[in-house]
């Protein structure tokens, strides 16, 4: 009935995943279609999320015990019919997505999901560690990057952020090996609009299109099959706005349709590669 939530679950979803056609309020929508062949149903499970962020203090941590209940929330989720996984290199310093991929691959080994069966989402941007927190991040950083010359302190935002395409590709690769895949489906940029806090909107779109031009490499190197942005404010902000940032304005840096785009309050918007 509609009191209960469950008004577009199909018969096969209650049988499937009974929690979750009960534990969804009423009146809420969480399913859309995304172009893959044939037609991909995405489960967003809203309420899930919801809870994530209420109790996202406690999976910040960085210890062996919040890795190991991260992967059994995870492997439970996608065992009660969410789909869909969303992280970022940056969370839980690189260890989230490491708990992820121990997830996926015990379900996998198990025969208990099949890749196509999940759509994974991650995100890079922010300077990040590699699973504990350096002493001297300075000496890391300036011994990971700066030194084999994959980015230098000209790339860098913010004291933070960098979109050049040789620290993404870099993101990209440890990304790819903490979860385990060879191809993950959406690649972003990970709240671009901090960079335009410290250089000017020219310079901004300059360094998007210059990213958008590797992802576009990735794609055909089939390493992602869609890219985009994934922002915290930008795309709410008014247009007079520093920070603002114009969903058409981005998509105008690239050379071919292939973006998705997120925020906080609103579902993926997702213009697919087939």
């Amino acid at each position: 009935s509609e009191s209960d939530g469950r008004a577009d679950c199909s018969e096969d979803d209650r049988r499937r995943t009974p929690h979750f056609c009960h534990a969804r309020p009423a009146g809420w929508s969480n399913q859309f279609r995304i172009g893959r062949s044939g037609g991909f149903v995405v489960r967003a499970f809203a309420w899930f999320a919801a809870g994530v962020w209420a109790v996202s203090s406690g999976t910040l941590r960085a210890d062996e015990a919040t890795d190991q209940a991260y992967a059994a929330a995870v492997a439970r989720a996608l065992e009660l019919g969410s789909n869909v996984i969303d992280t970022a290199i940056n969370y839980r310093i690189q260890r989230s997505e490491r708990s992820i991929g121990a997830a996926l691959a015990a379900l996998a080994a198990q025969s208990r999901i099949r890749r196509e069966e999940v759509v994974v989402c991650t995100k890079a941007g922010f300077l990040t560690p590699d699973g504990t927190m350096p002493a001297n991040a300075r000496h890391y950083f300036e011994e990971t990057f700066f030194q084999p010359g994959i980015i230098g302190p000209q790339d860098i935002a913010a004291g933070c952020h960098c979109l050049a395409p040789r620290y993404l590709a870099d993101q990209l690769e440890r990304s790819r090996r903490n979860l385990g895949l060879e191809c993950i489906d959406v690649f972003y940029l990970h709240n671009p609009e901090t960079q335009l806090s410290a250089v000017p909107r020219a310079e901004f779109l300059r360094r998007v299109r210059l990213a958008f031009e590797w992802l576009e490499t990735a794609v055909a190197e089939k390493k992602i099959q869609w890219y985009g942005t994934a922002t915290w404010s930008g795309y709410r902000q008014p247009s007079g706005a520093r920070d603002y940032l114009s969903l058409m304005e981005l998509a105008g840096q690239q050379r071919q349709p292939a973006m998705a785009a997120t925020t906080p309050v609103a579902e993926p918007a997702l213009a697919g590669r087939i």
